[in-house]
């Protein structure tokens, strides 16, 4: 990456992504200018970066226009960065400087575990293989790695950033709506998960949810191979689930049987994220079936349906990285029995109304929270008894005094959390130690 030596270049935003840009840009001779419109008391390592780059915090960002390129943080909208002459991302500049094939992993749920399983899958399968990106750790932070794969999380809000970004293999999860206050409409939001594809030809291969009307229709966008998932039935050229194994067939091959009779499939995770992550490694040449050993002692990541307690009957279950009605949708689903609902945050534009007659099934009773509260409970109005609640831990208490034995308490917000929280981690953090506490005063023990 030559030409950034010397270049003007402009960070927007520095949370982890715009500091591992920061520092990757002035490694390579850019003249760095690292902006952030938050106080400098709310950001952290500043002083670390003040050996890289100028800084411009806490104030409005520097005019785009003046400089050769732009890299913006995932967190800051196109609009803000329109009049750059060049904007790439931090992926876009990982992709140029890994020099191993990469798998990408896009989706509206189900990210975060599926590259987290796939890297593990990799490493079982004798390869050197690490996870970045979305999921937490800066894609940047790979550079200079001892790998033989990388692969990433990708949100769509960092697909907006890229311009050669070419993964080998290219997972397409899930496509339902989310995040429309920052893409404006469900098709936006489908345009931006499609660009994971856009550069993909000969054996690059797109991967997608046969179940999933867009999940399939952007893996079939793409100018390589296209393989699709499924767990409900056979695909022409794929992967699916068939009675305690996973069969894989590839065009013209014979079909390979993976048995999985030992896996304890309340504990794993969901099949959709096995079976992408499986054939992201056939992808990259992965021998599957050492790969799938990984499974056996894979845990998802916390805040995704976590059992965090059982007291008197009763299971709490912390789904914080449920964001969206979807997800909230696929966790209700996946309880054998009813729930107290625990819903509520700030609604990034998408309707909450598809909720209503799954809740009137599964729900014995919600308590809402945030700033979504009134439009939940106008959507399931009627259909379920409503109780309102200040915050989180108000909301336990509620909760704790109207469930049953064998119900679940599920935290499972379909709304993002900053309305009232620093993350979602955030939010699952003090929703698991409400419930700690709330066990605790009643003589249990969690």
């Amino acid at each position: 990456m030559r030409e950034l030596a010397g270049a003007r270049v402009l960070v927007l935003g520095l949370g982890r992504s715009g500091q591992s840009a920061v520092r990757f840009l002035a490694e390579r001779g850019a003249r760095v200018v690292a902006a952030d419109e938050r106080a400098p008391g709310a950001l952290a390592g500043l002083d670390a970066l003040r050996a890289h780059a100028e800084l411009a915090v806490g104030r409005p960002f520097p005019d785009p226009a003046d400089f050769d390129l732009v890299v913006p943080s995932p967190g800051v909208p196109a609009v803000r960065f329109a009049a750059a002459r060049r904007a790439l991302g931090d992926v876009e500049l990982a992709f140029r400087a890994l020099a191993v094939p990469v798998v990408a992993i896009t989706g509206t749920n189900g990210k975060t575990t599926t590259t987290e399983l796939c890297a593990r899958m990799l490493v079982a399968a004798g390869l050197r293989a690490e996870a970045a990106g979305n999921i937490g750790r800066p894609a940047l932070e790979l550079v200079g790695r001892p790998l033989d794969v990388a692969v990433l999380e990708i949100s769509s809000f960092q697909l907006e950033a890229v311009e050669t970004f070419r993964p080998r293999a290219a997972v397409i999860l899930n496509v339902t709506p989310d995040h429309l206050d920052r893409h404006g409409s469900f098709e936006g939001y489908v345009e931006a998960k499609a660009r994971i594809v856009a550069n993909q030809a000969g054996d690059d291969v797109a991967i997608g949810c046969a179940d999933d009307a867009q999940a399939r229709a952007i893996a079939r966008r793409t100018r390589g191979r296209a393989w699709l998932f499924s767990a409900r039935g056979p695909v022409e050229c794929g992967a699916w689930w068939d009675a305690g194994a996973i069969v894989l067939r590839d065009a013209g091959a014979a079909l390979e049987r993976i048995a999985l009779d030992g896996l304890d499939l309340a504990a794993a995770p969901p099949l959709d994220d096995v079976l992408a992550a499986l054939l992201a490694c056939r992808a990259v040449g992965a021998d599957v079936a050492k790969a799938s050993t990984a499974l056996a002692g894979f845990t998802p990541p916390p805040h995704r349906r976590e059992r965090v307690a059982q007291h008197a009957g009763v299971t709490w279950i912390n789904d914080s990285k449920a964001t969206n009605p979807d997800a909230a949708r696929l966790a209700l689903e996946a309880l054998p029995g009813p729930a107290v609902w625990i819903a509520g945050g700030r609604n990034k534009g998408v309707d909450l109304a598809p909720l209503a007659d799954l809740a009137a099934t599964r729900v014995r009773a919600a308590v809402l929270i945030g700033e979504a509260a009134d439009a939940i409970e106008r959507a399931i109005a009627g259909r379920v008894p409503v109780h309102r609640a200040r915050d989180v831990e108000q909301a336990v208490e509620i909760a704790g005094g109207l469930a049953h034995a064998g119900d679940a308490v599920l935290l499972s917000p379909a709304c993002a959390s900053f309305d009232q929280f620093r993350d979602y981690e955030d939010r699952g953090a003090r929703f698991r130690a409400a419930v700690q506490a709330w066990i605790a005063s009643r003589g249990g023990r969690t």
